[in-house]
């Protein structure tokens, strides 16, 4: 006989045995005690999860080639729950094969298919899953005789909708996690994906010890959540007796904070910065509110270390205290103008206030360097306080245009508009730098002392300036007023009254002192007396200048400091006129007429229509412009003027 022949004759008995293994396999699930395998599915269910089952459909036996039963329309209560917390459009049991030939039912693991999970919160803090916790911490006892049977719960396409006494609700969909039961060990763990907020997230949770966990007992926790925008981790432990506490190592990473902040929810203020953002620290969270202690925290290529806490009770309270080598707040004033990009006008853009109201923060802040836009800033130590709409921002001490600042800037919303206020005090600050950043005009050199008090309203930059109220001091010394040589012109003009301007928008007058007094109200300027004296010119003025057209309208004596006593003093009456950045400076023709020997008898003859022609002319040599046309004399008898041939 060969080989081949005795596989032959072996196979036939084989076949046949599977055969009748195979027809057994078939025929028992019509021969199944379909309620007691319910009742067994049932009981298992209860003793694994607390939940009760409510089934409304059919039920499906399969032994082969699966051992599964399936249920549909299955509602699960908490024990005592009036209404179905979780409900399932199919549930799948998947049963062990050898018990189930001796017509013992086990289950090897649970697929939830399509779950309706709602949880509903009260203001006490309990909800409608608070009866199917309380069960399940007295069912589960997996250091039991006999240990439950399974222990993977799946859960496939579900959907959990979440309700609070505050009627805010959350929605998240197409959940798929594996759930690893405590049926042997004591620890629990979930892992799957889930879609929230139009993203998509993987998270995992893990309880070392779940019974602890659900008596309120501690229990080591970790939690990973890694979504599109944002990237949460924390190890540690959780307990739950009076509130939820929670304590432990906290990690945050995040491409952009701005989305981040959107995802979850938040308003991010302003229009610039929170991009980059890490996190690390000791976390402890007390009911609704989080402490963060050794906080490492990095924002937009910024690091600073303190401490954070975090509450969301009544409103959403955020504070800290940071420390940092060198800050940098240009990407967060980066978007804002204050002047019209490529003009002289106020930037009339509307503000967005909307940051504002979002949340309540109480920050503290120091740094070695501090950088905004083009300013340096040395040691610096400020403050923000944002509560109700209003922002607070104080200045305890920065070194600042080479000398100290302080003082404080206030923002409240008024419907749609700004109400700002600001007080500052600079001393010994280096006039220039900070004339260019303050006031936009590089004229001005030297050191001095400038105090601020200002208040305006209004919804964009151009409102404020056309509301401006309050006062500024200025007092500097040795110093200069770039753009004009006033003593090259003044003797130019001593000797030589008619001899016109000339060119002297050019080189500098020094000073000695500098005495400025500014009253603002509605927008407009008002110098009573400013002074200006150096060693060989001295300067008074006073008039007005418009902060929404930024322009000056002002009146001035210069005069030339004697070196003699017998020496007559030489003074020159000028008008000051046009933009902050480029104003035009007029002598006045008359004083020149009358210190001009040849020229003074020309004032006494002005009303003589003869000698009109004469006094205009002189007036084009000495302004360089045509003056108008001289109306008609209306005096009796007076004859046309002559007509020159």
């Amino acid at each position: 006989m060969t080989v081949a022949q005795g596989m032959k004759r072996l196979g036939l008995p084989i076949a046949a045995i599977l055969g009748v293994v195979l027809a057994a396999l078939a025929s028992m699930s019509l021969l199944l005690d379909r309620n007691a395998l319910r009742q067994a599915v049932e009981t298992q269910i209860r003793a694994v999860t607390g939940l009760n089952l409510v089934i409304n459909g059919d039920i499906d036996v399969t032994v082969f080639p699966q051992s599964r039963v399936v249920f549909h329309n299955v509602g699960l209560k908490g024990g005592g729950a009036a209404d179905a917390a979780l409900s399932v459009d199919t549930m799948v049991a998947n049963l062990r094969m050898l018990p189930l030939l001796m017509q013992r039912f086990q289950i090897a693991d649970v697929i939830l298919a399509r779950p309706q999970i709602r949880v509903v919160r009260d203001a006490d803090g309990s909800s409608n899953w608070t009866p199917f916790i309380d069960t399940l911490s007295r069912t589960i006892k997996p250091d039991a005789e006999s240990p439950l049977s399974f222990s993977e719960i799946r859960i496939q396409d579900g959907q959990l909708t979440y309700t609070d006494a505050a009627e805010q609700s959350e929605t998240i969909g197409d959940i798929n996690l594996s759930l690893a039961w405590p049926s042997i060990s004591r620890s629990f763990a979930a892992t799957g994906q889930f879609d929230w907020r139009g993203a998509r997230v993987d998270g995992s949770i893990s309880i070392n010890d779940f019974i602890a966990a659900l008596s309120g007992e501690r229990s080591g926790l970790k939690i990973r959540i890694a979504a599109p925008s944002l990237k949460l981790a924390f190890d540690g432990a959780v307990a739950n007796k009076a509130s939820l506490m929670m304590d432990g190592t906290l990690t945050a990473d995040s491409g952009s904070l701005r989305n981040a902040l959107r995802w979850v929810g938040q308003t991010p203020p302003g229009r610039g910065g929170f991009g980059r953002f890490a996190l690390k620290a000791r976390a402890n969270l007390v009911g609704p509110s989080l402490a963060l202690t050794n906080v490492n925290v990095e924002l937009d290529g910024n690091a600073a270390e303190g401490v954070m806490t975090y509450s969301n009770i009544g409103r959403q309270t955020l504070q800290a205290t940071l420390a940092a080598g060198t800050l940098d707040f240009t990407p967060y004033v980066s978007t804002f103008r204050w002047l019209a990009s490529g003009a002289r006008d106020w930037n009339r853009q509307l503000f967005d206030l909307s940051a504002l109201t979002a949340t309540d923060l109480d920050i503290r802040l120091s740094a070695a360097k501090v950088t905004v836009g083009s300013s340096r800033l040395g040691r610096t130590a400020l403050g923000a306080n944002l509560r109700n709409g209003t922002l607070a921002l104080s200045v305890a001490e920065a070194q600042v245009f080479g000398g100290i600042a302080k003082g404080s800037f206030g923002i409240s919303r008024d419907d749609v508009a700004a109400d700002i206020k600001a007080q500052f005090q600079l001393m010994d600050i280096d006039l220039q730098s900070s004339a260019t950043e303050l006031f936009g005009t590089s004229k001005l050199s030297g050191r001095g002392n400038l105090s601020i008090t200002l208040g305006a309203t209004g919804s964009s930059p151009f409102g404020l300036a056309q509301t401006l109220a309050g006062s500024a001091t200025l007092i500097g010394h040795d110093g200069a007023i770039s753009g004009f040589n006033i003593e090259q012109l003044l003797k130019r003009l001593e000797r030589q009254p008619l001899s016109g301007g000339g060119k002297f928008r050019s080189g500098q007058t020094p000073f000695e002192t500098l005495k400025v007094a500014i009253q603002f109200n509605d927008g407009v300027a008002t110098a009573d007396d400013i002074q200006i004296n150096g060693p060989n010119v001295n300067l008074t003025l006073s008039g007005t200048a418009s902060v929404p057209s930024r322009e000056f309208d002002l009146k001035g004596v210069a005069s030339l400091v004697s070196t003699s006593a017998d020496a007559s003093k030489f003074e020159l009456p000028f008008v000051v006129q046009g933009p902050w950045d480029d104003p035009l400076i007029f002598p006045d023709p008359a004083s020149l007429i009358r210190r001009s020997p040849a020229s003074a008898p020309l004032l006494d003859a002005v009303k003589d229509r003869r000698t009109r022609d004469a006094v205009r002319s002189v007036l084009e040599r000495i302004t360089g412009q045509k003056p108008a046309a001289t109306p008609p004399a209306t005096e009796a008898g007076a004859s046309a003027p002559a007509k020159s041939n």
